[in-house]
């Protein structure tokens, strides 16, 4: 079985999940390039395969990976769902992460903390009638692994203000 690395901390982006008046979450995610380039990595640019079809209205993607043992591609599939901007392009590109995270690709990002980041801590946060709005861009500057493979340790930076915006230490330094 093929045994992918976990996702380290400059592969792992910051999306605004939930904002409100006080405050906002973030979701952590990975890209296709991600994906593209672990695959290559470890199993080879020569031996792992990429196929997407239609079903029932959905876009599905097959990730097929040679397993020398079985002498034959192994698949794996997920259907994804459309973004916002190119609807076609995103369906395809989030059925093909998600068959990734079937063959074990990113799956760690499934154990990541809930992340809340205060409004004082950003730097382009506005309110607009009872909405809020917010423009800063977050990064992850470091990220651990406990020995079950989840996250443990997480640190965000606030982009737009060079500051950390949250902090959560792994449990050994806790004590």
């Amino acid at each position: 079985m093929t045994k992918f690395r976990k996702l380290k901390a400059d592969e792992i982006e910051c999306r605004i999940g939930m904002i409100k008046p006080t405050g906002l979450t973030l979701l952590l995610y990975k890209d296709a390039r991600c994906d593209m380039s672990i695959l290559d990595e470890t199993v080879g640019a020569d031996n792992w395969f990429r196929d997407h079809k239609e079903l029932k209205g959905r876009m599905y993607c097959g990730v097929g990976i040679w397993n020398e043992k079985l002498q034959q591609i192994v698949w794996k599939w997920d259907c994804g769902s459309e973004s916002n901007t190119e609807a076609e392009k995103g369906e395809a590109s989030d059925s093909f992460k998600r068959a990734c995270v079937n063959w074990g690709i990113g799956r760690e990002l499934y154990t990541a903390p809930f992340i809340w980041i205060k409004k004082e801590d950003c730097a382009k946060f506005s309110l607009v009638g009872d909405k809020a709005r917010c423009y800063d861009d977050f990064s992850v500057e470091k990220i651990t692994y406990d020995k079950n493979g989840e996250i443990d340790g997480l640190a965000i930076r606030n982009k737009s203000t060079g500051k950390f915006a949250f902090i959560k230490k792994p449990k050994e330094d806790e004590k």
